[in-house]
């Protein structure tokens, strides 16, 4: 559980003013157990989630096809073909929810007029490795081959996520690249969980706020199970951060919170594709732990990484756009 004194590496003053008034066992999940997880994960399903603006234009609907289960935004107006985000959602892989409706997707829908489509994979430990990755792949898969449905543009679809979802993400580019899967314009990793042996001076750190150390060693053993976390055979496509070959992966925009317990691997993570020739941008915002844009959006810390994000994803989905604004006139 987090502690006043635990919140001592948070020094963004919006950021730190939150995380104080906030009431014990609000982030416990560093006392769940494998025992506990249902449960708990039951509970969470309950909390309230962002409502959306009443302005929105975006439709949301549903679709459970072959066993893929997926939600998907679209703009309102009619078009040929749009760009898409392929996104996958975070939880620790053992909870969270790609179905439920999710304010930041439908406002990239809107604002960047694209074809946002989520994907709901297994959790562990019901489910441990490769099925979460399974399933993401088959989503994947089900999205390119329904492309021509849903209105998206084939040839501009990047994938998203964040924390477990962004580890997940950088897993499946790796996957995908691999079997010769669908091309990817981009791999946005917001606060990536890349690594299981937890060897970094940030993830050895005691006490990080929000999702501390005896959590992560939870999603871990939950997630790898006969694995096992931090064992000899861990496999690249299960931890990313322990994948030999980077090279011929998309280009990659990299963010996570100097307080985060995931900064290190992250960090780490974007410089191995840097020297493997993949484009990567990297922004690391001081004094802010794991999921902070999230919980206080209107911190100014949080406008500047939804600023990033947005750019990223903006100039990855239409980069013909982008160009032209550059063009010298004739």
């Amino acid at each position: 559980m987090t502690t006043m004194e635990d919140r001592a590496d948070i020094h963004d003053p919006e950021i730190s003013a939150f995380m104080s008034q906030l009431p014990p066992g609000v982030f416990d999940f560093d006392e769940w157990t494998l025992e506990t997880v249902a449960q708990r994960r039951a509970a969470r399903a309950q909390d309230a989630v962002a409502a959306l603006p009443e302005t929105t234009t975006v439709s949301h609907e549903e679709r459970v096809d072959d066993d893929v289960r997926v939600r998907v935004y679209s703009p309102p107006a009619p078009a040929a073909a749009r760009p898409c985000v392929y996104w996958i959602h975070g939880g620790g892989y053992i909870s969270g929810s790609g179905l439920t409706v999710d304010a930041r997707l439908n406002r990239w829908a809107q604002a960047l007029d694209c074809v946002v489509v989520s994907v709901d994979y297994r959790l562990a430990p019901e489910h441990p490795y490769p099925a979460p990755l399974l399933d993401c792949y088959a989503g994947m898969e089900w999205t390119v081959e329904h492309a021509d449905r849903l209105g998206i543009d084939t040839g501009h679809i990047l994938v998203a996520g964040s924390s477990a979802g962004a580890g997940l993400a950088a897993a499946l580019t790796l996957f995908a690249r691999d079997r010769e899967g669908p091309r990817l314009g981009l791999q946005l990793l917001i606060y990536p969980m890349l690594d299981d042996r937890q060897s970094t001076p940030s993830s050895r750190r005691e006490g990080a706020a929000v999702w501390g150390r005896p959590a992560n060693a939870l999603g871990w053993r939950a997630y790898l199970g006969p694995l096992g976390a931090e064992g000899a055979d861990v496999p690249g496509y299960a931890a990313p951060a322990r994948a030999q070959d980077l090279t011929g992966l998309p280009p990659a925009c990299v963010v996570v919170g100097g307080a985060d317990l995931f900064r290190d691997e992250s960090v780490a993570y974007a410089a191995r594709l840097l020297a493997a020739g993949v484009e990567t941008e990297l922004h690391v915002y001081p004094g802010v732990p794991h999921g902070f844009e999230v919980l206080v959006p209107t911190a100014d810390v949080s406008r500047r990484c939804d600023a990033d994000i947005t750019g990223a994803l903006r100039r990855a989905l239409r980069p013909a756009h982008i160009s032209a604004c550059f063009r010298t006139p004739n």
